[in-house]
């Protein structure tokens, strides 16, 4: 099996399976803003939220996954089993201790967090709330820091099924928070929810934690040399990861200020748009990273340069159409979805004018997701961190100069403008490390993509008004045009990669 095909498999399963996840999410969304609407308490949900993730995402996340998984499967590249796994237990060890430190603390400080950087501007009893929930959701990083190394291990083992499941039961157990435990609790029996979500997040993936033969034995290992491979390249990564974070803060900051219901329509928005990326751009990431590295371990540069750039290809073809059905059909998509309850035409109005611009970036942030991996694979994380953090400087700088006259969305649009230029450098410097990027392969998917999505852009435009009025059946009819007029369209163009996913089976090599 080729390289793109084991990806296209493995990005298949994840691909349904975060489709599901993806629908669960929709639910949850429509449940959360069905009972809260743009209200206060919502706004204290998710700037609680903010802390939380930040301790995850830095010691737990992104960061952790990205420079453990490369060294990780270097090891059993190799066939140096009992090494893998020495690392593995070293590194849940030290998750575990870390991440579970510093959520006592931030418990602690919660009521000064809140004050001085999440909503400094907002009434008394709010902030109190503020950080009443967040102490409850502080619970989760600990949990999510172990099930997130349990999923690097996962991948590394090719073992998908388990990984694609894990958001599900995640999504599960808010959904159980909102239904059961917000009429007992309020807001913070949806705090409750997530701590569910996260417990059964780890949950599920011990089947598969078993099928690789997984054992754990307590130990630091901080003089390993695998364990010091993984803090260095863990270290640059932490970096990027917290300048995304700080944007994060600066824009609940910002969004805070413009008054109710600003900050939770910004983050339904950015919900919406994170949906596709998650379905399409994270599976196919996630997919492709344990096949960059191990290309990149073997040292097949050639392997790595076209199964990535056939990747890039496919991605661009998903997203582009995507994003433009999200801009066109917004206010039609947000009324028939969460019009309901306490959530009314004026926070659909506020939903809509930042989707528009968040929609604008998905083919960028798909790009990004996949463009890193390939750097992790290679063992250079500072590479991609140096131009992510200079993307959110750029994106709060943006966010500053465009909020007063598009409020919340110039918020959005700092976001995409600052995304789409962080692809453009790393495309370009990525090219550079692996002498060349075979243009040739994805690039001649960009004239028939964008070809065909202007074909659809004509056929929606003037349905969008229609849709608004029909409700589920206007969406729907509409949705089904567009899709059909993007398939037709490039069909008839002839796009190579579109007839190797209808035959279902590798190109052959001449034609690659």
């Amino acid at each position: 099996m080729s390289a793109l095909s084991r990806i296209v498999r493995a990005a298949g399963l994840l691909t349904v399976a975060y489709l599901a996840n993806g629908l669960l999410a929709l639910l949850r969304q429509i449940l959360i803003y069905a009972t809260f609407g743009t209200s206060r308490e919502l706004d204290a949900y998710w700037a609680a939220f903010r802390i939380p993730d930040l301790l995850f995402t830095l010691l737990a996340g992104g960061a952790l996954l990205s420079a453990f998984l490369p060294v990780f499967t270097t090891h059993l590249a190799r066939g140096q089993e009992e090494a893998a796994w020495r690392l593995a237990d070293a590194v849940l060890t030290s998750v575990a201790l870390a991440v579970s430190g510093l959520s006592v603390l931030a418990g602690l400080l919660a009521p000064t967090l809140v004050r001085l950087l999440l909503a400094p501007g907002v009434p008394p009893a709010q902030q109190q709330l503020t950080a009443s929930l967040m102490r409850v959701m502080l619970i989760t990083p600990t949990v999510f820091g172990v099930s997130g190394v349990v999923m690097g291990i996962l991948q590394a083992h090719q073992q998908f099924l388990w990984i694609a499941l894990a958001p599900l039961m995640y999504n599960l157990g808010i959904i159980f928070g909102v239904l059961f435990l917000t009429p007992v609790w309020g807001v913070h029996g949806l705090a409750g929810g997530v701590v569910l979500g996260s417990v059964l997040h780890l949950l599920v993936q011990a089947p598969g934690w078993w099928r690789v033969c997984g054992r754990y034995r307590p130990r630091l290992g901080w003089r390993d040399p695998d364990v010091r491979e993984v803090m260095v390249l863990m270290a640059p990564r932490m970096l990027g990861l917290a300048a995304v974070q700080v944007n994060f803060l600066v824009n609940t900051r910002l969004v805070s200020g413009l008054g109710v219901g600003y900050l939770a329509a910004l983050n339904l928005a950015w919900q919406l748009m994170l949906q596709p990326q998650i379905v399409l751009a994270q599976a196919v990431a996630t997919a492709a990273f344990p096949t960059f590295s191990a290309l990149a371990a073997r040292g097949e540069r050639a392997a790595l340069r076209r199964t990535l750039a056939e990747t890039l290809g496919l991605l661009l073809g998903a997203t582009l159409p995507i994003a433009a059905g999200m801009i066109l059909l917004r206010r039609p998509l947000i009324a028939v979805l969460f019009q309901r309850g306490a959530f009314g035409e004026a926070s659909t109005e506020l939903t809509a004018q930042a989707l528009q611009f968040y929609a604008l970036g998905l083919p960028a942030h798909a790009a990004v997701e996949v463009l890193a991996r390939a750097f992790y694979a290679l063992h250079d994380t500072r590479t991609p961190v140096g131009i992510g953090v200079a993307a959110m400087a750029l994106n709060v700088l943006l966010s500053l100069a465009w909020i007063g006259p598009l409020r919340h969305g110039g918020v959005a649009l700092a976001n995409t403008v600052a995304t789409t230029l962080e692809g453009v450098l790393l495309l370009g410097l990525l090219a550079r490390r692996l002498e060349g990027m075979e243009v040739h392969r994805w690039g001649r998917s960009v004239g028939p993509v964008a070809i065909a999505t202007l074909a659809m852009g004509l056929v929606l435009w003037p349905m969008a008004p229609w849709a608004a009025h029909h409700g589920w059946l206007g969406l729907a009819l509409a949705g089904l045009a567009g899709a059909g007029t993007y398939g037709l369209t490039l069909h008839s163009l002839g796009v190579p990669w579109v007839r190797w996913l209808r035959h279902g089976r590798a190109r052959p090599a001449h034609d690659a």
